[in-house]
């Protein structure tokens, strides 16, 4: 490959790690994964590579700029990938994410068919997965970013409701604050639980969560969701909207029983899973007025309403006004039409 650079890692490390930054990456992803394999690379403040070395790679040394503006300058083009342990891809917003032929995708098919681990960070794992490299695997996505996980791999299996999966030689993140606790996990398998406790700890992070801990879920009152069965839950409704999930199926699937599952969702929300699942589907509704033209029947039945009559008495009961006269309010703005859609704006935030 003429965009593979023969050098190799220093080999003394370790834990050696090389980086593949997808055009507007997440600065946090990077910057967080980073920082643990420094902290925990040397003794001291002194940031030596010693324990834990790194690289960051791109072809020709072009600069990857971030989500946010700022550019990263890479260390080294494509490097063979046989000298390190893990290779990560870091994505971002999913419109970085290049196509299967670009000379990022090639070196990756290379490092697979060597039988190197890859890990795909945020976005990152749809680069794998168009890749081809993701077959018959489990797939860690933000539940941010599920809807267009299906969307695009209706036949891959994605996780949205834990930190990061590790399925054989793939390992998947959600990004965010939870790629420190992936960073973490490799570092206790290469040096040692101290070890990377030390790099958290200089980081003010109390302890590594587990790859089964919940993502947080997008909020429907005030204040946290403490609870990862409540969490988990509200994932759950988010990812079906158009077609809302029996509570009964809800809490099989959470492994509790229907009355234990309304205790919870009481006591941390104040309401019942049935008024927290209406609210959050009346809540994208409302998005949907402000930011698309699509007609208030289609959203209804895109959100599993039995008609647009029902759609709009639980909108006013909500809300205080109908759907189309919330619409009239809303002040005008670019919208998409009813064929438009590129996988941009959600009624919630990323995280």
């Amino acid at each position: 490959m003429r965009h593979v650079s023969t050098a190799r890692p220093a080999p003394s490390a370790k834990l050696r790690v090389g980086f593949v930054l997808l055009p507007n990456f997440t600065l946090t992803a990077f910057s967080s994964f980073v920082d643990v394999l420094r902290l925990a690379g040397d003794k001291g403040d002194r940031s030596r590579p010693i324990d834990c070395s790194w690289q960051v790679m791109s072809p020709h040394l072009r600069p990857a700029r971030s989500s946010c503006g700022i550019d990263i300058q890479p260390t080294s083009d494509l490097m063979d990938p046989r000298g390190f342990d893990y290779i990560v891809v870091v994505g971002g917003l999913l419109r970085g994410v290049p196509a299967r032929s670009d000379p990022v995708g090639e070196y990756l098919k290379r490092a697979a068919a060597a039988g190197l681990p890859l890990i795909g960070v945020c976005t990152g794992s749809f680069l794998l997965c168009r890749l081809g490299l993701m077959a018959q695997r489990k797939c860690c996505v933000s539940w941010y970013h599920y809807r267009d996980f299906l969307d695009e791999f209706p036949t891959l299996v994605p996780v949205a409701d834990q930190l990061f999966v590790v399925d054989g030689d793939r390992i998947t993140c959600s990004g965010g604050a939870g790629v420190a606790d992936l960073a973490a996990r490799l570092v206790t398998e290469h040096l040692g639980a101290a070890t990377a406790q030390k790099a958290l700890n200089i980081l003010l992070i109390d302890r590594p969560r587990a790859a089964e801990s919940a993502q947080p879920a997008p909020r429907l009152a005030e204040g946290t969701v403490d609870d990862a069965r409540v969490s988990r839950a509200l994932l759950m409704m988010e990812q079906n909207l158009a077609e809302p999930l029996a509570i009964a199926d809800i809490a099989d699937a959470l492994g509790v029983g229907v009355r234990q599952l309304e205790r919870l969702f009481a006591d941390r929300l104040r309401e019942s899973p049935q008024e927290s699942y209406l609210a959050l589907r009346l809540r994208h509704a409302r998005w949907m007025l402000a930011n698309t033209r699509f007609s208030a029947a289609r959203i209804a039945a895109d959100l599993g309403f039995a008609d647009g009559s029902h759609f709009g008495r639980a909108f006013k009961a909500r809300f205080g006004a109908t759907p189309a006269a919330f619409r009239r309010t809303v002040a005008p703005r670019p919208a998409r039409s009813e064929g438009e859609g590129d996988g941009e704006g959600r009624v919630f935030e990323t995280p």
